[in-house]
């Protein structure tokens, strides 16, 4: 049994090239022009395969390791003749010819040796950075096509990638981008769980969202100092006992007055029709972390409602979900969605779309900040927002005044906005 040397072959100018990914294992057999190695420099990432086909017997180098022309790869155990030999075998065969003279003599023949084979390397052109964000997300840059010049490979580029390869059809995903090199069980000690069920329904829906719908999250915020100020001094007129009332039901009420305001942000769109469906309703979805998922039931005709009803439908509404008794109607038919973490901490994120809705609003926890308002430092109640909405619908301009609206409805004028 033959071994096999698998050197570095011949790359240019490039010296102490970095070893990013090992793409065979030792006792694997591999086909003559498989790739063995990633190597990566300033301006691409180079694959290169094997000149010989056979057992890797040791793999001489690690990822990390800086490489140059001449060093080895790895040994490889071959059972049969060595590729040259075959290659030699064959071409010498075509190359013996008979040459007919004159004088019927026969000319020796000549024998032509065939060159050593050569690795034919793959290369993409691509950013450091590009490829960092390609490899972070699962994907070959060799197997994304480039849209700048000669071919170079984009972060825009690695996007479309990722967004053409996952398919969702009849709520499982049809290819998997992530590909693992090994399993994880060879780096210590795991559990296995299963999923649990709520999130195995939402997932679908979550992957659907991001892929198909272009999201754009815009950022603000709002001073809500007066408003808190009222929210804390709430009481009860006849027993003078405080009146405890979420934030997050003035900032539902806040939100109608915006969605009458701006329509299309309650509204959908009809793929059949190619459409867009405005609703004349205002049923808002909310987010309820429990033990068994993420859940989003509505809350209907929140136009109808006081500040105090919104705040009892809200603790109603959530304990339903905790014990899973919420009809299942329930989680449809909505406006729009508001995902509050103000319990839990955090500023800005970036909140996915439930469709068919084209919007959902981010709360973030509010936190006391030093301004200088006419001329003296004060402190001030800050509450975080992340707006995400469909770009089919929204554009940029409109998301702006829509934040800026909110804004208004719950500052300094919040009463008279809300007509509390």
């Amino acid at each position: 049994m033959a071994s096999t040397k698998i050197l570095i072959p011949d790359m240019g100018d490039f010296k102490d090239v970095e070893v990013i990914e090992v793409l065979v294992k030792e006792g694997q057999k591999i086909k003559k022009n498989e790739s063995l190695i990633t190597l990566e420099s300033d301006k691409s990432s180079v694959e290169v395969p094997s000149t010989h086909e056979g057992v890797v017997e040791k793999i001489n180098i690690k990822i990390g390791n800086k490489v140059n022309q001449g060093d080895l790869i790895l040994s490889l155990k071959s059972e049969s003749k060595t590729e040259e030999k075959k290659e030699a075998v064959e071409k010498d065969k075509k190359i013996e010819k008979k040459v007919e003279v004159k004088k019927q003599e026969v000319i020796k023949q000549k024998k032509i040796t065939p060159a050593a084979p050569t690795a034919q390397l793959k290369t993409k052109s691509a950013s450091p950075k590009v490829r960092k964000f390609a490899r972070e997300l699962g994907a070959n840059v060799l197997e994304i096509t480039g849209t700048q010049r000669a071919g170079r490979v984009s972060e825009e580029d690695v996007k479309n990638f990722i967004k053409s390869q996952v398919t969702v059809s009849g709520g499982k995903i049809e290819k998997k981008i992530y590909k693992e090199e090994y399993p994880h069980e060879e780096f210590g000690k795991i559990e296995l769980k299963d999923i649990p069920r709520v999130k195995k329904l939402s997932g679908p829906q979550l992957v659907r969202s991001w892929t198909e719908i272009p999201h754009v999250t815009q950022h603000e915020e709002i001073d809500i100092t007066e408003m808190e100020q009222f929210r804390s001094s709430l009481y009860d007129y006849y027993s003078g006992e405080m009146i405890k009332v979420t934030p997050l039901a003035f900032i539902s009420k806040a939100l109608v007055s915006a969605l009458k305001a701006f329509p299309n942000f309650n509204a959908s769109i009809d793929p059949n029709q190619n459409k867009i469906v405005y609703k004349k309703y205002f049923h808002l979805g909310f987010a309820v972390d429990t033990p068994h998922g993420l859940m989003v039931p509505k809350i209907r005709n929140v136009d109808q409602m006081s500040i105090k009803e919104i705040g009892e439908a809200l603790k109603k509404t959530s304990k339903l979900c905790r014990e899973l008794k919420i009809d299942k109607k329930e989680f449809f038919g909505g406006s729009m969605t508001i995902s509050s973490l103000g319990g839990i901490g955090g500023t800005f994120f970036t909140p996915i779309i439930n469709p068919p809705e084209v919007a959902i609003l981010g709360i973030g926890k509010s936190f006391d900040r030093l301004l200088k308002l006419k001329g003296k430092i004060v402190s001030r109640k800050i509450l975080p927002i992340s707006l995400s909405y469909d770009h089919r619908i929204i554009d940029g301009a409109e998301g702006a005044r829509f934040c800026v609206y909110l804004s208004e409805c719950l500052g300094k004028d919040f009463a008279f906005k809300l007509a509390v």
